[in-house]
């Protein structure tokens, strides 16, 4: 199989001297196209650290990261922000809708970065809405949606542009059972139909259970590569 997400040797160090802490030490790890894999440990074990790095959010202080045979720390800004919007689906814990968009503008947002047709826009939207429960909240805004309903939100801006990657954040956080069996049934669907490769930071079972493959970290290392 193709590998398409690499790390070699990762370091980062956040503060300096006796408050230094090592979020990442020397992680390499190789992922291949398609793979559904899940980044798992305890809080503070380096997970979503390590996701920000894959996703060019944060550089190491050494070490390589390896997108399709791009190191990506060899971009500059621009570049990174270009290959970002069309390669990679965000999910963050936060969410990070835009507040004065209502939640079709959202989900539609890389994809207007893009250039996508506004036909084509509408169609993968109000589908992907509907999948995940939200059909009649086309218009509401971030403010008028629940927490567990801005996640899906979320989840669908990412899904929505066809990227090669999904890295996602704690992506069932804030939803119950239903929705997240729903959630991770159409993340499922698209990596089998659409070839993407999903990357999971979470402390979810449920989502750890889905996932064909599971790293385990610890302090900052990888101390557990599982394939399923």
């Amino acid at each position: 199989m193709k590998k398409v997400i690499e790390t070699k040797k990762v370091n980062k160090i956040f503060g300096d001297g006796e408050i230094a802490v090592h979020a990442l030490n020397d992680v390499s790890i190789e992922i291949s196209e398609g793979e559904f894999t899940a980044l798992v440990g305890p809080s503070g074990s380096g997970k979503t650290t390590l996701l920000n790095m894959i996703g060019g959010l944060d550089n190491p202080n050494s070490g390589n990261v390896i997108l399709n045979a791009q190191d990506i720390g060899m971009l500059k800004k621009n570049e990174m922000t270009e290959f970002r919007q069309k390669n990679i689906g965000f999910v963050f814990q936060a969410y990070n809708l835009i507040p004065v968009l209502s939640a079709y503008e959202n989900a539609e947002f890389i994809m207007l970065l893009q250039g996508i047709s506004s036909q084509e826009r509408k169609e993968r939207v109000y589908k992907l809405l509907e999948e995940v429960g939200l059909k009649g909240k086309e218009n509401n805004k971030p403010g008028e949606l629940s927490g567990g309903q801005q996640q899906r939100v979320a989840v669908v801006r990412a899904l929505a542009a066809k990227p090669a990657y999904i890295l996602a954040d704690e992506p069932t956080a804030n939803l119950d059972s239903t929705a997240t069996n729903d959630l991770l049934d159409l993340m499922y669907r698209l990596n089998q139909e659409e070839n993407m490769t999903f990357v999971f930071a979470t402390h979810d079972q449920r989502v750890i259970d889905r996932a064909k493959r599971v790293i385990y970290l610890d302090d900052g290392k990888v101390v557990k590569d599982e394939l399923r």
